[in-house]
């Protein structure tokens, strides 16, 4: 990256991305359907949704891989549709499926991608060896990638994106197919490009992904999005505690949820399910009451416990759906494949 465009991103300061009415439509589908985004520089930023949801479509348009319909978005103050190739010199972009040549070596792809990015021969080995350690590839550096396995190929795509460390870094659902150890790697990884200097985008249906590393979080669904702040402003949106229950009859579940509804004062935030009831609480000391209003009505438990809201818990009030649920039919091809290109 040239000293100019290190100047306007300085000189840019607090935003790296802001998105104004994002709209991308496939026929009759509206899979981006006026998208506000507004993400600080130096920050994590998470896009939670389900598959379908219009996450993919809306990085891609944010990436210059698609020109929106309507609606306007800035990287650094450039603008993605009128200056994009301004854009790709500021945004490193990893998707959901590997990128790399198989039939070329785990070293040979990471010279290749560092020789095309500008790195000098050496540089450029001395790089490829210190990211194979990194991601744990260092044994199977010189194995034919043919014989790699789906999580390898994986971590493999992601040390190739980091290469050039770029000001701004798309990861879409970057630890899909990881196994536990790897996604924790991921993690720390992606937290140490935002210590020196990088801003992360994130996409992911993973919660305690999102939990885990997200400064603010955006929940999109259906192509909107429903929601956003950091994470304890999103949990305290659905209440400060959550309770859950089982009854021991299921034919009490509706009873069960008009006193809950009753005591707790919530109306459209309690969902019920073969006999197990959630619904917000923000005074835990309510608990009390409600369980003297089951007992007056004759509705036996069979468990009960107050808890702090999960990321779950917030997607399903604010949406009706859990998180891992396919929204199907609003994404585009590439959306429900979950496919960069």
């Amino acid at each position: 990256m040239d000293d100019m465009l290190r100047k306007a991103i300085r000189d840019q300061g607090e935003w790296a991305v802001e998105a104004h009415g994002l709209v991308k439509t496939f026929g009759d589908n509206r899979a981006v359907d006026g998208v506000d985004l507004h993400v600080r520089a130096g920050s994590i930023y998470g896009v939670l949704g389900p598959n379908g949801a219009g996450k993919t479509t809306t990085i891609r348009i944010l990436a210059t891989l698609l020109r929106p319909d309507a609606g306007s978005a800035l990287i650094f103050g450039h603008d993605v549709a009128k200056q994009s190739h301004v854009v790709r010199q500021l945004i490193g972009v990893t998707g959901q499926y590997a990128s790399v040549d198989e039939s070329l070596s785990a070293t040979e792809n990471l010279i290749i991608f560092s020789r095309l990015l500008g790195l000098g021969r050496a540089e450029a080995k001395r790089k490829a060896a210190e990211l194979l350690e990194e991601f744990g590839l260092t044994e199977a550096a010189k194995r034919p990638l043919k014989n790699f396995s789906g999580g390898m190929r994986r971590r493999l795509d992601l040390a190739a994106s980091l290469i050039a460390q770029p000001p701004l870094i798309f990861l879409d659902e970057p630890t899909t197919g990881l196994d536990p150890r790897t996604r924790a790697q991921m993690w720390g990884t992606i937290r140490r490009l935002v210590n020196t200097g990088s801003t992360v985008l994130l996409t992911t249906q993973y919660l305690d992904e999102a939990d885990q590393l997200a400064d603010r979080i955006a929940v999109i669904d259906r192509g909107h999005v429903v929601a956003e702040g950091t994470v304890d402003e999103l949990k305290a949106s659905v209440g400060t505690s959550s309770l859950h229950l089982r009854v021991q009859n299921p034919q009490d579940s509706e009873e069960a949820r008009r006193i809950i509804e009753q005591v707790l004062q919530v109306r459209s935030n309690v969902s019920a399910e073969a006999g197990t009831i959630n619904a917000p609480m923000t005074e835990a000391g309510r608990v009390t009451d409600l369980l003297i209003a089951l007992r007056t009505a004759g509705i036996p438990l069979s468990e009960i416990s107050v808890q702090k809201p999960t990321l779950d818990e917030v997607f399903l009030t604010i949406t009706g759906h859990g998180v891992s649920e396919n929204a199907a039919g609003t994404g585009t091809p590439n959306e429900a494949e979950g496919a960069i290109v």
